[in-house]
């Protein structure tokens, strides 16, 4: 392969060096390379897309240009050549008037003078770039659901909403370019959905280096920079009132939520809630992933029914379910789960695909009205991932076409019954050239586009007259108003149970109130027994608890994440009981976590807080990134190290219980906690410690079974 230059008529050829197949990767030095391909479904996917095409990429160097200069290039191969392309020499140059400063109590004086600046060739900008000032005691957390700690000084991320399956690193489905300076009394977002480059102190200890990509090519750029001042919590606040904040959940959402990808049949949900029955599992909630005939996303699979050329929506009645068929009844099976307390999401993804006949009715009508996303050149965007290679993406910029796509599942909320849907793949939109509806660019709404879709599931839940609840992977600013959310696909490692503690803490210093991870991890082989149960220690007391598991083409021995499913495939005897204890405590504490979590939707303190939301001024608290409060009288110190069986726990200041021995304990202190297998260190502050500590007592008693949820309550 070969690089032709065109330079002011001048030609030459240069090599070109290859670089592998053609699929995502880390760029630019933002973060370390994440795994693309490994095991599991959505690895495979990828793999075989790369297979399938035969693309590869290639690179090769290109002169050095004057601002404004042109140059031509041409890739030569195969006996083939591509078309010519173009791109013009820029330069950085000084622009102040670009940035407008939104400063509360001057604060615009920590915008370095002179920083401002935008990359253009003399008549468009393409980049905008500035630094704010970074003092030596300074900490930076935020900037949406972060992976790789939750300090970021020192590192280098970016804001942008990344399909980063596994591993990520410091890529993140759900971005924000939104941070808070700990120690510095403020906090700062960009009010933009483009993507936002930082350098945190990496480059140069004593900045935070911003750079802004802008639309292709724009003219009169203008971008604002708010600052927050106040601590942690009134920054959030400040934000959040900005940005939009949720309404208080039912309490259902705060119990145990169960999945598995191979669910796949009537039978088989019931099974697996009637196996947590027999094991004195109480269940809040099941995620049903593969019920829908992986086309429509509408019709439960095995359905049968008259396809609408049109594409309007069918409902009810216009279905038979055969008797032999895995979904005979969906109806009677929401309604038997929520008889029995519990209740029930519904999958979705907002994609277009498959070759049945609703599905390519769905995608014609899609097209003839527009109701899909297009590319630059105004053609239909297809999806370009290996996962759903080649659909349609749903516009949730146009009012028509949101409404078209919402009323074709409005006979799931209001016929068969379900209580809210699991909005997964909101990442799809990969290219700044792409054209919405509202005649906003990719540029600035693809980082947006989670949020939209987000929305309009609870447009549909809300007119329906039902609470809105969806649990989505992606998002941006804007998320916090839509809950609820659960970390990205991750390994059942220990480092990933590390870094999915980082991503909660994170994604709730950025207004992610009602967060959850997969416990344990989601792909690839099951978690070892004590990975597991520490996993699970952790998750009964964060915002969220829930497990599921990948699919992995129902091959056997079974790779679900149930804890009889995980003692089974140890022969380990102890998973079950301790697992039960940390389901009972959860069912404890629901009322109380309903009780934190409406007053942090309302406020500026997340449900799951980093310390440095309650203490100010002591530098030990950066020494245990992984320990956290939980409402405003739980600290929670989890057990992530392998083989552990004692953990150090900061005590801040102030009087604590510990509520597995009754023990009372000095704050401004750092202690050692023994931690068995079935318990997690925790702490209680002493002005509750006389209602909350009782509840970790007597769990192993049948008579402490928790209460299952009113029925009334999912309807």
């Amino acid at each position: 392969m070969r690089l032709e230059l065109d330079r002011a008529g001048t030609r030459t050829l240069a090599d070109a060096e290859p670089r592998g197949a053609a699929v995502a990767e880390e760029v630019d030095g933002y973060g370390a390379t994440a795994p693309r391909v490994g095991e599991g479904h959505l690895s495979e996917a990828t793999r075989h897309e790369a297979e399938r095409t035969g693309r590869s990429a290639w690179s090769a160097a290109a002169p050095t240009l004057a601002a404004g200069e042109l140059l031509c290039y041409r890739f030569h191969g195969d006996g083939g050549r591509t078309p010519w392309f173009e791109v013009r020499g820029c330069a950085w140059r000084e622009q102040p008037a670009v940035l407008i400063v939104a400063d509360g109590e001057g604060l615009a004086e920590r915008v370095v003078p002179g920083s401002v600046e935008t990359l253009g060739d003399g008549e468009r900008s393409y980049a905008l770039r500035f630094a704010l000032r970074l003092e030596p005691s300074e900490h930076v957390i935020g900037f949406g659901e972060r992976f790789n700690g939750l300090d970021q000084r020192g590192k280098l991320l970016d804001a942008v909403v990344f399909d980063q399956y596994k591993g990520q690193g410091a890529r993140s489905y759900l971005s924000m370019p939104f941070a808070i300076v700990v120690g510095g009394g403020f906090g700062f977002h960009l009010e933009t959905g483009r993507r936002v480059r930082f350098d945190v102190g990496h480059s140069r200890p004593d900045r935070i280096l911003v750079e802004v990509e802008l639309e292709p090519g724009e003219e009169h750029p203008r971008l604002t920079l708010r600052l927050f001042p106040g601590t942690p919590a009134e920054v959030l606040d400040r934000f959040l009132t900005a940005t939009g904040r949720a309404e208080p959940p039912p309490a259902w959402i705060y119990r145990l939520w169960m999945s598995g990808n191979e669910w796949s049949s009537q039978a088989r949900v019931l099974a697996e809630v009637e196996r947590s029955k027999t094991e004195g599992i109480p269940v809040g909630a099941v995620v049903i992933e593969a019920w829908s005939d992986e086309e429509t996303f509408v019709a439960f699979n095995g359905a049968r029914y008259e396809p609408h050329p049109d594409g309007a929506p069918h409902r009810l009645a216009d279905f038979t379910f055969p008797a032999d068929g895995p979904w005979p009844d969906p109806q009677g099976l929401v309604a038997d789960l929520h008889e029995r307390g519990i209740a029930v999401l519904l999958w979705q993804i907002p994609l277009a695909s498959g070759d049945g006949a609703q599905a390519r009715a769905d995608r014609e009508t899609m097209i003839a009205r527009r109701y899909c996303v297009h590319d630059g050149d105004g053609r239909p965007y297809h999806n370009p991932g290996g996962w759903f290679h080649g659909a349609l993406l749903a516009d949730f910029t146009s009012a028509e076409a949101r409404r078209w796509w919402l009323e074709k599942r409005r006979y799931l909320v209001e016929e068969v019954g379900v209580d809210g849907f699991k909005t997964d793949g909101g990442e799809h939109a990969w290219s700044a050239e792409l054209a919405y509806a509202d005649g906003s660019r990719g540029g600035e709404t693809n980082n947006r586009y989670p949020v939209l879709y987000g929305e309009a599931y609870h447009e549909l839940l809300h007119s329906a007259g039902r609470p809105a609840v969806t649990f989505s992977r992606a998002g941006f600013t804007g998320s916090a108003a839509i809950p609820c959310h659960w970390a990205g696909d991750e390994d059942s490692t220990w480092e990933a149970f590390r870094a999915s503690i980082s991503a909660g803490l994170s994604a709730g210093a950025s207004g992610i109130v009602l967060w959850a991870w997969d416990l344990g991890g989601f792909s690839g082989p099951l978690p070892s027994p004590e990975l597991y149960l520490r996993a699970a220690a952790m998750a009964c007391l964060c915002p969220l608890m829930q497990y599921h598991s990948e699919f992995n083409h129902h091959r056997t021995p079974s790779r679900d994440r149930t804890p009889w499913n995980v003692a089974a495939r140890n022969g380990d005897p102890t998973v079950l009981p301790a697992f039960r204890r940390f389901v009972r405590l959860r069912e404890r504490l629901v009322p109380y976590l309903a009780e934190q979590g409406a007053l942090a939707l309302a406020g500026g303190k997340p449900l799951m807080r980093a310390l440095c939301f309650e203490v100010a001024g002591d530098e030990r608290i950066w020494d245990f990134p992984e320990q956290y409060f939980l409402g405003d009288d739980l600290l929670v110190a989890p057990v992530t190290e392998e083989g552990a069986r004692s953990r150090r726990v900061y005590l801040p200041a102030g009087a604590w219980v510990d509520p597995w021995t009754g023990q009372e304990l000095a704050g401004s202190a750092i202690v050692e906690r023994d931690a068995p297998l079935d318990q997690v260190p925790v702490f209680v502050s002493a002005a509750r410690a006389g209602e909350l500590a009782p509840l970790f007592s007597g769990l192993d008693a049948e008579a402490s079974a928790p209460r299952a949820a009113e029925p009334a309550e999912l309807r």
